[in-house]
């Protein structure tokens, strides 16, 4: 009985699987014939940000947008436009915000310095927490010699 239980869990198994299996083997819709052009796109689709997930590049993310301004992307490739160009129209197009690695200038210092400030300020809580804690465990030990 178990092992019929295997079998069927196992065939029940492989529609769930055949995805991953077919998108291995096939090309993925809208990609390049040219491995150069392709390698070109999904170098330019990693250096910007979907503004929708915001921690992941269009290359990374399932989201609407970013299919969308990957199909931008690959439409302005063909059309023959340079990189520089191509980026300058996202970032025209949506600010510095569009880029994973936005322009260190006095417009986007904030984005730059947020993750040190976030940092510092946990390692600040840290050290408070611990410094509470040893100042407490030290009275409670001065209190525990002079009740002996």
């Amino acid at each position: 009985m178990k092992r019929l239980l295997l079998a069927l869990l196992l065939l029940l198994s492989v529609p769930a699987l055949s995805p991953l299996f077919s998108a291995a083997a096939a090309p993925v819709a809208g990609s390049f014939a040219d491995p150069a052009l392709e390698t070109r796109a999904r170098h330019l689709q990693r250096q910007l940000r979907c503004l929708q997930c915001q921690g992941e590049s269009i290359d990374e993310s399932g989201a609407d947008f970013a299919a969308d301004a990957r199909k931008e992307l690959r439409r302005q490739i063909a059309a023959g436009r340079s990189d520089a160009q191509i980026l300058d129209f996202f970032h025209d197009r949506y600010g510095d915000f569009i880029l994973m690695q936005p322009p260190v200038e006095p417009a986007t210092w904030l984005l730059w310095l947020v993750p040190f400030l976030v940092l510092g300020g946990a390692g600040s809580v840290g050290w408070l927490v611990l410094a509470r804690a040893k100042k407490a465990a030290e009275s409670a030990g001065s209190e525990d010699i002079a009740n002996y």
